[in-house]
């Protein structure tokens, strides 16, 4: 059957039951959250999960094992796939934000683009320092100016870490 175009019908009925196995899985976790999850016409299940503290591969491996002991393969045949953000993943979630306090992200918003340290984050936007290069308002040469910017989450196209090496 793999390989094979399932009916909507039996992936709704399947996508419901992922998600209470989900919703139960995260109740005993209440560190790990969702971020995406999506199944294939061939049922094909993905899912990215995150945490407050990261996450380790025995993380990935407790919602693979929640899920996958709880379908009936011989109702259903589907694959799974339980995997992390990852270090270079776009931030999703606002809840993602707080773990990188102090840390400098890049933000692209539909009219710019922002790269600083990230302060503090609300429910509703996030809050961006950063030093720029800027002329003196008197003489010549330059001067190190600090800026900062409060940026609604509704008008964040793109935010991603930036990671150092």
């Amino acid at each position: 059957m793999r390989g094979l175009r399932v009916p909507s019908f039996y992936r709704k009925m399947l996508k419901d039951k992922i998600d209470l196995l989900l919703l139960d899985c995260f109740d005993q976790r209440t560190d790990l959250f969702l971020i995406d999850f999506s199944i294939s016409e061939n049922n094909e299940i993905k899912i990215k999960i995150d945490g407050d503290n990261g996450v380790k591969v025995e993380d990935c491996m407790f919602i693979n094992r929640a899920i996958e002991g709880n379908i009936d393969r011989d109702e259903i045949d589907f694959s799974l796939e339980v995997a992390s953000c990852g270090a270079s993943s776009p931030l999703i979630s606002a809840r993602q934000y707080i773990k990188h306090f102090g840390r400098t992200i890049s933000v692209r918003t539909s009219d710019d683009n922002y790269e600083g340290k990230l302060i503090s984050s609300t429910d509703k936007s996030i809050h961006l320092v950063w030093k720029e290069r800027q002329p003196k308002p008197i003489g010549k040469g330059k001067i190190t100016v600090e800026k900062s910017i409060d940026i609604d989450f509704n008008q964040i196209k793109e935010a991603k870490v930036k990671v150092k090496f």
